[in-house]
């Protein structure tokens, strides 16, 4: 396939991964939409840093499309989706954090030994639970 297809078929998936993950968090309760999320890849695949780096690109050009900014939530279910699609195991993590004395919460996903891929700022917060990366 040529560049600006691959393009294209992610920009795609990750406008409707995102769509759907902002629907789920307001419709879906939230024990249903973690234990989606801590269901394993059907199958897996070790080597894909390609496919990461596209997943990531995918979603980050499509949450600028949107009007409203993307919360982290929708944001790392949908990243989350995208790979296990793909047979990469990742994590949804919570996190927390003092921030000008009001307490921050932040959701990143996880590939590998604790490497956030998701956001960059995730060491700052103190990890809660994380849903996924069995395998």
């Amino acid at each position: 396939m040529k560049a600006k297809t691959i393009r294209r078929v992610y920009l795609r998936e990750a406008a409707v991964s995102l769509l759907l993950a902002r629907m789920a968090v307001r419709v879906i309760p939230p024990a249903r939409v973690f234990a989606w999320a801590n269901r394993p890849p059907r199958r897996i695949r070790r080597f894909a840093a390609d496919e990461i780096g596209w997943v990531l690109w995918a979603i980050d050009a499509a949450a600028e499309k949107f009007r409203k900014e993307t919360l982290c939530l929708p944001r790392a279910l949908a990243t989350h989706s995208m790979l296990r699609r793909r047979g990469i195991t990742s994590r949804v993590c919570l996190g927390v954090a003092h921030e000008h004395d009001k307490l921050a919460a932040h959701a990143w996903v996880e590939v590998g030994e604790d490497r956030a891929v998701a956001s960059p700022g995730a060491g700052a917060f103190t990890r809660l639970a994380e849903f996924g990366g069995s395998g």
